[in-house]
This record gives structure tokens, C-alpha cells and sequence, in this order.
């Protein structure tokens, strides 16, 4: 072995797998030590780190530059063009699941990947995706999008369930984000891009730079700040449309707006610092403040039949069209209030029509517009009576806003003691805290209940807040057991406190007003704000300890296996096991396995969140109420206290090396028992609510989370690359596919089958890149050809707009010419030939909202993305 491979290993070794990897390389071999740090990973072992060829679990290793090869400059989206069996959706009108988009790898929820940063547990964002698109339906991960490619030494992907070593959230995979570590040198650029439809406007000033700290450590900072506009990829509505012809002269086009949200003032600050102590010790530190505004639609309010606002139905008639005893149907009334009250028979105090028909089932009539009625002159000429048709005329949409706020600082220390009774083992000591909260504001709404008394139709309905603290203790050695070589032992502990916190809006988001007992709806419509008794901190503590045991049992079987014992003070403790191995064949193929248990902890939101949303169902708005599982209304309908999901992982592939061509086929299985989502949505009468003693007469429906369905996920996952000389330069070709098929093998009324389908039809089974990169002395580019299967498109929250999508291509391209060794100017494109999103036929196109395309889907709706960069390298 070189003297400059026995230094690298060494510093590699040092950092202990999961500590960070500092850069103390004298100057003349950090270039080369540099490629070699690039070719190995952390995660996946305890042991000294190890390459993708030699490490016996499948790990993908995705570059800085790699990852620059995108439009996007949201890692969620680059790495989604790396990493095939990653994705992450763009999901318009979905609450803050807009904003923090959740992420699934290998078919899994967002929250079945743990995410690290340097090694260390990335703690999760504080939104709760409500309307997640089927597999992250509930799910709460991390904030994969603060992350900022600029700050990027390279991401690791461990594609292999890992709970045994990692702990809780692990069944997946991990995905470990390296930061840059380097003490001198930086760049900066600016990126500017929009839609080839002419709007999402979108421009990015990212930036780095290394600093020495004192002459024995570094100091590694980058920002980041971005801006975009929105985005529109509607129609206008049947119902608007149909107003617009009535005379209705107060309505937009479109009505409402599906897209992207507009993104203000996003901006990121990533440190990474690291020093060393001598004797051996290296102190490091990083962290991260982040903070962004992003603003999104929501669904339109007919201003004739949005009920609790300008209607209410009512079941006085019975239909039976068919003669068979059964059928009951309501009538939409409209719906005007009383200043001065009902009486004790329900009337008018001062004669107001309260009674005005709009939609009669029994002989289909309507009333096209309302505002053409005596029965609306009788109101607006009243001063004592009052319907919401006077101050919004042609309806609203309201504008859902989301301040997100995350930060962090983990410190730690790591080296080698020299004394003692641990002599000769390596250490990692540090602790860690993260916090993310996101504060939301609606615009453009109203809480019915009161009346006139609107202020400026804007409303603070409160925040939620995630607070993780993270303190490990790590050590391993090596040992002479007469094997072919030293074999690795690594053990330790780690104590987590995670707390989940509901701050209240303001009081107008949520109180009753004075209309409350005449039929009109309570709480800010669209988002209803968290009142006092929703407020509160809600914590769990746990403590784990394992140990990680991997040898080279002869020159050609690694052998490796881990425990790890973990004690929650909420539902208990669990313990798991993993077992790998690597079967060198010949000097160019090698066979690698693994089998493993794992588990996912509920998160404390999960367990105690509540939330209030509004959901489409079978054309029409429902407002639906979400309550902790163990809620007098939740466990009424079956709810009970949350436990772990549990599951089971195989694995087998086999690892080929011949030249400049590399290869990796591995084949799982991933048995999830317990797997915990949010609920359909169970009606809820007056009677329950009575009889529960709730006082909100307002709740047509409730959901929680539960423990209510078990998944068998089987795949393949195929990564090859070939290097050569070409067209005078140098190319490289990258070629990576997933197949990923999910069967729902148990689940009840609570799941329904319209997630099941979405489950296991919602995502596409195969997914593949094939990128080819291209580079000279002045010039680089590339392309990439991406393949997305057939998958079951789902558009609103009940599938009743559905189709069987076809599968696509989508290509992206990239040219840059470097003007210097400072200088460089790129152009590209993200689906850059336009291949449009599956598309909802115009009749549920008018039908269901307005949209264009099904909003479920595995590329962007919007279409091609075109971009032009500027880079300072200094």
C-alpha cells in the first residue's frame, strides 16, 4: 500500500464511518486524495469506509457535479435524476406538503429513509404530508430541499434496510449528504430559468467558500438564495364557467390555479468547520439556518353552493328514482344569516329568506346566478341580514402561505484514545439539535361564523414546530483474530428527545361567531386555525445502543453483522439485526447479500397532531378534521395508540469490474408490517357529536393515523458505467434502472381501497436513466434520456378522476464552455423536448377542478424547463 493510500485511510478511518471526514492531506496529495475520498462511502459499515465495489450492501455515490447536471437547483430534484429508485412529486393544492415535498425511495414513504448529514441524524421537518399522494399519505420526513447542492462534497444512497445500525426510520435506506471540507478556494453563480410556457420565473445565487481555521483546521461555508414564481397549469372550471354565462360578472379566469407555488426570499446558510486538536483529535461542527415563504392555491368557493359559507343542504324530501325503498337526497338552500338571530322555531327574527332554493335534485332545476334574484335584493337591502354573496360576489380561492423556518448545529469531537482501558480505539462523541417550524397564513378567506366582521379576509392559523436533540457515543478497533485480516468491532450508545409542538393562530382563525348557530361553518375556511386546546408540546424520549461486528473471513468472504437494541418511553423497546456479506467469484466479480430487521418509530405529530383540511371528494369540498389517534372522536371510529411499524429485508446482487466498465445488479424484498398512515375519512352525524359531548357542531368527517396495512415490496436495482475516448474527448456513460413492484397484503375499511391501488399501481414499476457525458479542454455537456413506466394516475383525494397513464420520456441536456480556469457559462434544459404529463380528459377536466393534468404523476406537469448559469470558480 502507498504511503499517500496508508495516509488517506487513516484520516478516513479516524472519522469512525458516521463522523464527518476532514481534509488534513498535506497539499500535494489532496488532489489525489480528494479522487480516492470521492470512490469510498460511510455509510453501510462501521468499519474503515469502503468502496462501492467492495462495500456488501448496494450504495449509490452521487457527485457535486452530478448533481449539478439538472435544472433544478432543489436537491429533491437533482437527485431524483441520480438516483432512480429516489423520486419526490410536485403536489399542487396540497396543504404544506406544497412546500416541503415528500420524498420515497424504493417505493417506501418519505419517512422510511433516514437522512444524514456528515453521518448524523437529520432531524425531520415539521410538516405532516396530509394529502401525500397515496405512498406518503401522513408520512413526516426531513426537509430534504434546505439542502443546497453548492454545499455538496457528494450524497450517498444506501439502498438497503438499515435500522440494526442506524436505528429507527431506516427500512429503506439511508442517504448520508457529505459536506464540502475544503480550507481553500470557493465559487459562486447565478442561475437564471423559467418554463417554456413563459412563467415560474426562477433565480438562484448560490455560493462557496473555504476558509483556513487557525493553520491546523478549516472552515467550509456556503449560502444559497432563490426566488420563483408561480406556476399555472389550469383551465377554467365547468362551475365558473357556467357563472360567467349566468352574468356573473365577479369571476376570475381561472378561478383557481393549479401549479407551483410562488417561492420568496429563500435562502440557506450551510457551515462546516473542523479543527484539529492533536494527539490524534479533531474537533468539527456544522449546521445550517434556512428560511423561505412560499405561497400556494387552494381549491375555489362557489359563491352559490359551498356549503357552511353560501349554502347549506337540506335533507327535507325523499328521492327514490328507482322505487326500490331506498334513496335519500338534499337540496341546496341558500344560505343568508340573521344579525338579529333565529327564533326558537328556527326563523327569521327580522325576515330574512332564509329558504331559497338553488339546486333541486328531485326535478334538476337551479338558480344560475344569485345575485340576479328579489331574494338577494331582499338581503342586500337589508342591513340585518347578511350572505356572504355581498362581499365576494364571485366566490374565492384562498391562498395558503407557509413561513418555514430550519435550523441546526451539531458538535462532536472524534480521534483516538492513547490510554486507559480503550486504549487503541477509535472514538466519535457529539451532539446534535434541529429544529424546523412552519407557520401558515391564508389569504383571501373567511371564517364564516362572523358574518361582516371580516377584517382583511387574512388570517394567522398558527404553526407547528419540530425540536430533535441527538447525543451519540461511538468507538470501534480492529482486531488480529487470525484472519485474513483485522477484523472491525464497533459499538455504542445514542439518547434522542423528539418534540412535536402546535402554536395557536390567531383568535379570528378559529372562534365561533355570531352566524355559528345559524348554519355557517367555524375556523378560517381552507386551513381552520389551532385553537388554545390544540395547543401544546408533546415529547418522547428513547436510548439505544448496538453493536457492528464485520470481518474478512478469507481473502474472498467478508462477513458482517450488526445488533442494535432500542428502548422508546412511549411504546417500548425494540431490537433488530442485520447480517451482510461478499463473496468474491474472481478478481472482476463479486456476490454480496444481506437480511436484515428494522422498525419505524410513529412520529410524536403523528401521535398527536391536529389539523383541519379540505379535501375533493365526488366533486365537491369536504371539510375534514384530523385528531390524534387516541381522540375521544378518533377512537369512537377504531383509533388507538400508535406502534412501530416492523419489517424484514433481503437482499442479493452481485458486483462486476472490468477496465473502465463497472456494474451492479442487486435484487430486494421488503416486508413492512403495521405500516402506519393516515385514515380515510369517516363521516361524522351530529348524533356522535352529541353523544361524545363535542362542542364543534362543524366536523362532517375525521381522520388519524393508524397501524392498518402490511406491504411487500419487491425490486431491481441496476447501476453500470463505462468510461472511454471519444469524438476527441473524454465520455462517459451512466446507465441506472429501477423495477419496483408493491403489493398491499392486509388492510381494513380504514385504508380503503382506492389507497391500496394507489399503493400499488400510483408509482411506476420501472424507471430508468441513461446519461451520456461529454467533455473537452474547453467544452462539457451532456444528455439524459429518462424512462418513467406505466402507472395509475389519480387526480384529487378520492380517485374518482382516474386513468391508467402511459409510460414517457423525457430528455435533458446541458452544454457549458469554460472561458477560463475561472469562467464558466452553461445553458440546458429539464425535459427539453416538452413531454406533457398524462392528461385529464376535458369533461373531468371541468368536472375536477380545473386542472390539466392528473396531479399525481412521476415528472413535472409543468413541461420543459430552460436555464442559462453563470460560474466564478476562485
Amino acid at each position: 500500500m502507498s504511503k499517500l493510500n496508508r495516509a488517506t485511510r487513516l484520516a478516513l478511518a479516524i472519522s469512525i464511518a458516521l463522523g464527518t471526514s476532514p481534509s488534513f492531506a498535506e497539499e500535494t496529495e489532496s488532489s489525489n486524495a480528494e479522487k480516492e475520498v470521492e470512490r469510498i462511502a460511510v455509510v453501510g459499515t462501521r468499519s474503515a469506509p469502503r468502496s462501492v465495489a467492495e462495500s456488501p450492501v448496494p450504495v449509490d455515490i452521487v457527485g457535486a457535479d452530478e448533481l449539478g447536471k439538472n435544472a433544478s437547483t432543489d436537491m429533491l430534484d437533482q437527485l431524483q435524476a441520480a438516483v432512480p429508485s429516489f423520486a419526490a412529486r410536485a403536489q399542487p393544492i396540497s396543504d404544506a406538503a406544497s412546500f416541503i415535498r415528500p420524498i420515497n425511495l424504493r417505493g417506501l414513504s418519505s419517512d422510511s429513509t433516514l437522512i444524514l448529514v456528515n453521518g448524523k441524524r437529520r432531524h425531520r421537518a415539521s410538516v405532516i404530508a396530509f394529502q401525500g399522494g397515496g405512498v406518503n399519505d401522513g408520512a413526516q420526513g426531513p426537509d430534504i430541499s434546505v439542502i443546497p447542492s453548492i454545499a455538496l462534497k457528494q450524497v450517498e444512497v444506501l439502498r438497503d434496510g438499515a435500522a440494526a445500525q442506524y436505528g429507527s426510520d431506516a427500512i429503506a435506506g439511508v442517504m448520508n449528504f457529505v459536506l464540502k471540507d475544503d480550507a481553500d478556494g470557493g465559487s459562486i453563480s447565478v442561475r437564471r430559468g423559467e418554463y417554456g410556457e413563459g412563467d415560474g420565473a426562477a433565480t438562484t445565487v448560490d455560493g462557496n467558500i473555504g476558509l483556513p481555521f487557525t493553520k491546523y483546521g478549516f472552515a467550509n461555508l456556503s449560502f444559497q438564495y432563490k426566488t420563483a414564481d408561480a406556476t399555472s397549469r389550469s383551465v377554467q372550471r365547468n362551475d365558473a364557467l357556467a357563472l360567467s354565462e349566468a352574468g356573473n360578472t365577479h369571476i376570475n379566469d381561472p378561478a383557481m390555479v393549479w401549479g407551483n407555488p410562488e417561492i420568496d426570499d429563500d435562502i440557506t446558510v450551510f457551515a462546516n468547520v473542523g479543527l484539529d486538536l492533536g494527539d490524534d483529535k479533531q474537533f468539527y461542527m456544522f449546521g445550517n439556518y434556512s428560511e423561505r415563504t412560499a405561497t400556494g392555491g387552494y381549491y375555489y368557493r362557489n359563491p352559490q353552493n359551498r356549503g357552511g359559507v353560501f349554502s347549506k343542504d337540506v335533507s327535507d324530501f325523499f328521492w327514490d328514482p328507482d322505487g326500490d325503498g331506498e334513496g335519500n337526497t338534499t337540496r341546496k338552500v341558500w344560505l343568508v344569516g340573521d344579525l338579529q338571530g333565529l327564533d326558537s322555531s328556527g326563523n327569521s327574527i327580522s325576515g330574512c329568506p332564509i329558504d331559497v332554493t338553488l339546486v333541486d335534485y328531485v326535478n334538476n332545476t337551479s338558480v344560475p346566478n344569485i345575485l340576479d334574484t328579489s331574494a338577494y335584493q331582499q338581503v342586500a337591502n337589508n342591513n340585518n341580514c347578511w350572505a356572504f354573496n355581498q362581499l365576494l360576489p364571485g366566490g374565492y380561492t384562498p391562498q395558503f402561505t407557509g413561513d418555514i423556518n430550519d435550523t441546526s448545529l451539531t458538535m462532536g469531537v472524534d480521534g483516538e484514545f492513547k490510554s486507559g482501558f480503550l486504549d487503541g480505539w477509535f472514538f466519535d462523541l457529539s451532539g446534535g439539535v434541529g429544529r424546523n417550524e412552519s407557520e401558515y397564513t391564508l389569504r383571501n378567506t373567511v371564517n364564516p361564523s362572523m358574518g361582516p366582521e371580516q377584517g382583511d379576509l387574512s388570517f394567522k392559523t398558527g404553526s407547528y414546530v419540530q425540536l430533535e436533540k441527538t447525543f451519540n457515543f461511538d468507538i470501534n478497533k480492529t482486531f488480529d483474530w487470525g484472519l485474513e485480516d483485522d477484523a472491525s468491532v464497533a459499538m455504542g450508545i445514542e439518547w434522542r428527545e423528539e418534540s412535536f409542538e402546535i402554536k395557536p393562530g390567531e383568535r379570528a382563525s378559529w372562534d365561533s361567531g355570531v352566524l355559528a348557530s345559524q348554519g355557517f361553518s367555524v375556523g378560517s375556511h381552507g386551513f381552520a386555525g389551532f385553537s388554545p386546546e390544540s395547543q401544546g408540546t408533546k415529547e418522547r424520549r428513547s436510548f439505544a445502543a448496538y453493536v457492528d461486528v464485520e470481518a474478512q473471513m478469507t481473502d474472498d468472504f467478508l462477513l458482517g453483522g450488526a445488533l442494535r437494541y432500542e428502548d422508546f418511553d412511549s411504546f417500548g423497546a425494540t431490537t433488530n439485526y442485520k447480517i451482510t456479506a461478499q463473496y468474491q467469484l474472481t478478481d472482476n466479480l463479486s456476490v454480496r447479500g444481506s437480511h436484515s430487521t428494522g422498525f419505524r418509530a410513529p412520529t410524536v405529530g403523528q401521535a398527536n397532531v391536529v389539523n383541519t383540511q379540505t379535501s375533493f371528494v365526488e366533486g365537491e369540498l369536504v371539510q375534514s378534521a384530523t385528531f390524534p389517534p387516541t381522540n375521544p372522536l378518533s377512537m369512537y371510529y377504531g383509533g388507538k395508540e400508535l406502534e412501530p411499524e416492523e419489517s424484514k429485508s433481503f437482499a442479493a446482487g452481485l458486483v462486476y469490474q472490468q477496465g473502465d466498465f463497472f456494474l451492479t445488479a442487486d435484487i430486494y424484498q421488503i416486508e413492512v408490517t403495521d405500516r402506519i398512515q393516515q385514515t380515510d375519512k369517516f363521516e361524522v352525524t351530529r348524533a356522535v357529536l352529541d353523544q361524545l359531548g363535542i362542542e364543534d357542531k362543524s366536523i362532517s368527517s375525521v381522520t388519524f393515523f393508524a397501524n392498518d396495512f402490511d406491504t411487500t415490496t419487491n425490486g431491481l436495482d441496476i447501476v453500470a458505467n463505462y468510461s472511454m475516448q471519444l469524438f476527441g474527448g473524454d465520455t462517459a456513460f451512466a446507465l441506472a434502472y429501477n423495477f419496483n413492484e408493491t403489493e398491499v397484503d392486509r388492510f381494513s375499511d380504514a385504508t380503503g381501497e382506492v389507497k391500496v391501488r394507489r399503493l400499488e399501481e400510483g408509482i411506476p414499476e420501472h424507471r430508468g436513466t441513461l446519461t451520456m457525458s461529454q467533455s473537452w479542454d474547453d467544452i462539457s455537456m451532456f444528455i439524459r434520456g429518462n424512462y418513467y413506466g406505466e402507472y395509475w394516475a389519480v387526480h384529487a383525494d378520492d380517485g374518482g378522476a382516474s386513468a391508467d397513464a402511459d409510460a414517457a420520456v423525457t430528455f435533458d441536456a446541458e452544454i457549458s464552455y469554460f472561458f477560463s480556469d475561472s469562467w464558466t457559462l452553461s445553458a440546458g434544459a429539464n425535459n427539453i423536448f416538452d413531454q406533457e404529463a398524462e392528461e385529464l380528459p376535458y369533461e373531468l377536466s371541468e368536472d375536477y377542478a380545473g386542472a390539466m393534468y392528473f396531479e399525481s404523476g412521476p415528472f413535472d406537469y409543468n413541461g420543459a424547463f430552460y436555464y442559462v448559469k453563470a460560474t466564478y470558480k476562485f
